[in-house]
């Protein structure tokens, strides 16, 4: 018989498969614990750079790109805290300078202007839409179609061609000019902390951007430009009541508007009628504004094209205009001459402590494709 204590003993080939296995055990251990060290410094990265960001989106905080500011940027920064004495030769020529006969103002540098315009669309939406070039006169003379085509077919014979009887005209846009001045303590000029170009943009992009709006809408007075609302080749839709909105009166307004315009149109209108559009509904009870938007921003939509809010247009009263439909791309031509220019003044308020800012800008602006706007008349006919 089998000695069964003997057939009980381990066998001699496992014990050297064991053996042949345990390197690979201790590699793989080994490798476990590089990753978990792998693992652990992934983690102190991320939680270094939550905190540096953290730390960057504190307000009055700016993140630092590592592209040091140009001579212009630098040498305007420097006349803004000291002075156009406190420019050497290479930084004055760095800079537009007008000279003492016209003013002794200084032509904003263009890291600066692009701060600037963000912060004039802000106040300023039509800006978002609006045809926007630059200029370099007093006054813009854009050409315009007045007459049609007259094609027709005709056969593979002899025959006669028709002439074609396209007419151009002209609009012209007179360059207007914005002012306002902003007063800085001398204390603040003196820290060299305070982030005092990004004050400027922001004190003179939010008083322009305000007086632009009004302009472009209804036109501020007769030395600004002119507005898409006063013009008269816009025409208008009843909107088929006599005090209220509705929301046939905007679909016919939609529906009113050439459909090329269609495809890139907007709807213009002020908080308080974005309102009372978004409490209308259709005949299934569904709103007839949608809510939708990329990165957490809302989007309004009516009709499947954007809402843009404009605090510059009309409320809803009898007889009003509180809507504006339209491709304004191709409605309405905005002309910059001259985007900020400053003028530093020390003197006028020295003994409070403060040095005035003086600053110009030059824009021009108008209706330039009436068909491609519409506007909105609460009215039944």
């Amino acid at each position: 018989m089998t000695n069964i204590a003997a057939r009980l003993e381990p066998k001699a080939e496992n014990d050297s498969v064991d053996s042949a296995f345990a390197p690979f055990e201790a590699k793989i251990d080994t490798l476990t614990a590089k990753l978990n060290a792998a693992n652990d410094n992934v983690k102190a990265v991320t939680a270094r750079a939550d905190a540096l960001e953290l730390r960057l989106n504190r307000p009055g905080i700016a993140a630092n790109d590592n592209v040091a500011p140009s001579l212009d940027t630098k040498a305007f920064e420097l006349f803004v805290r000291k002075g156009k004495e406190a420019l050497n030769v290479d930084e004055v020529k760095s800079l537009r300078v007008s000279d003492d006969s016209t003013g002794g103002y200084i032509n904003s540098p263009d890291d600066f202007v692009e701060t600037l315009d963000r912060n004039v669309k802000l106040f300023s939406p039509i800006r978002q839409v609006a045809s926007v070039r630059p200029t370099g006169s007093g006054a813009v003379v854009w050409p315009k179609r007045t007459g049609g085509m007259t094609a027709s077919w005709v056969g593979e014979g002899p025959s006669a061609r028709p002439e074609t009887t396209v007419t151009f005209g002209s609009s012209r846009y007179p360059v207007c000019e914005l002012a306002a001045w902003v007063d800085v303590s001398n204390a603040m000029l003196d820290d060299s902390a305070l982030p005092i170009l990004d004050l400027l943009a922001y004190e003179f992009g939010e008083e322009f951007g305000y007086q632009e709006g009004k302009a472009f809408v209804s036109g501020a007075s007769v030395l600004s430009p002119s507005g898409f609302m006063q013009d008269a080749n816009v025409f208008y839709t009843p909107g088929t009541d006599a005090n209220l909105i509705k929301g046939d009166g905007l679909i016919d307004l939609y529906h009113a508007v050439k459909t090329p315009y269609r495809q890139n149109a907007v709807w213009l209108m002020n908080s308080t009628t974005l309102g009372a559009i978004r409490k209308l509904k259709d005949t299934n009870g569904n709103y007839m504004v949608a809510m939708a938007g990329l990165n957490n921003t809302p989007v309004s939509t009516l009709l499947g094209r954007p809402i843009i809010e404009t605090p510059d247009m009309p409320d809803v009263t009898a007889n009003a205009y509180p809507v504006a439909f339209g491709d304004f791309s191709q409605g309405y031509r905005i002309f910059d001459r001259v985007s900020l220019s400053i003028l530093r003044d020390p003197y006028s308020q020295a003994t409070n402590g403060m040095t005035r800012f003086h600053g110009r800008r030059r824009v021009a602006g108008g209706v330039g494709k009436a068909e491609a706007i519409r506007k909105l008349k609460i009215a039944t006919s």
